[in-house]
């Protein structure tokens, strides 16, 4: 059975902003409540939101989606009777709301006439791909804020004291419980100071110096290292189109703002 819940949040809050703004429309009425049509062109339009995600069109949706429809009409109407439409705070958020119904329609059509193409992403992954490597290192850190700190800590390691014990002072809280443990990662994934001393670690070596970064001065040591699989293309695809139109968006604002004239 269609549970009708399943499209309240979404009909009753407001969210499928499509359905408001064909409101104006004069064309058939799918429902009207109070004398208020609901156009058909508000049903069709969420109907196909709906199929687009894998719901069947059923007699059950139709009244699921009519049901919806028309309790978002009355709390509309009630909002109105009650002034709501007429508060500044109401009226710059519906037009924030407009705006990025907006400025989405227009990314939409943009990303159509402007198709990344899969020669594209694949050279995208071959980049970062061989931006990796061909090792993936297993290694622990201690992070403190003074070189002297550092400093400190590989003397203890020189004289025997475990690693693990050292990296309770860690400042940083991802690892300092779990003594420094970084887990498996290539060399590239960390800042470049890191990386570098990283790759120039043999098996249970420790830095002999601090290795200073943006986050403060580091004691790293390598565990272990293994042969750097990277995920097949297919399965990063989706993350590689989704970088790639973002970046196509952040270069086409750039674009935009260097012609802009803004005071």
């Amino acid at each position: 059975m269609y549970k009708l819940s399943r499209l309240a949040a979404l009909l009753v809050a407001g969210t499928l902003v499509s359905a408001p703004a064909l409101a104006a429309d004069k064309g058939k009425a799918f429902v009207t409540v109070n004398g208020q049509a609901i156009p058909q062109a508000v049903y069709d339009t969420i109907l196909a939101e709906q199929k687009a995600k894998g719901v069947k069109e059923s007699p059950e949706l139709t009244n699921a989606i009519k049901e919806q429809l028309i309790a978002r009409e009355l709390l509309l109407q009630e909002a109105k009777k009650k002034g709501f439409d007429k508060k500044q705070d109401i009226q710059l958020q519906i037009e924030a709301a407009r705006q990025a119904v907006l400025v989405n329609a227009f990314l939409a059509d943009y990303m159509k006439t402007h198709a990344i193409s899969e020669a594209q992403l694949k050279a995208e992954y071959d980049l970062i791909k061989n931006s990796m490597g061909s090792t993936e290192y297993k290694s622990r850190h201690v992070l403190v804020d003074k070189e002297e700190d550092a400093k400190a800590i590989i003397a203890k390691l020189d004289k025997g004291e475990k690693f693990s014990e050292l990296a309770k002072q860690s400042k940083d809280p991802g690892s300092k419980d779990n003594g420094g443990d970084l887990g498996w990662s290539s060399a590239a994934a960390y800042v470049k100071p890191f990386g570098d001393a990283l790759g120039k670690l043999k098996k249970g070596e420790y830095t002999k110096t601090p290795v200073k970064s943006d986050f403060g001065y580091h004691v790293i040591q390598l565990d272990e290292t293994r042969p750097l699989n990277p995920p097949p293309f297919e399965q990063i695809k989706p993350q590689l189109q989704q970088r790639a139109g973002q970046q196509k968006i952040d270069s086409l604002v750039k674009e935009l703002r260097d012609k802009a004239k803004v005071n």
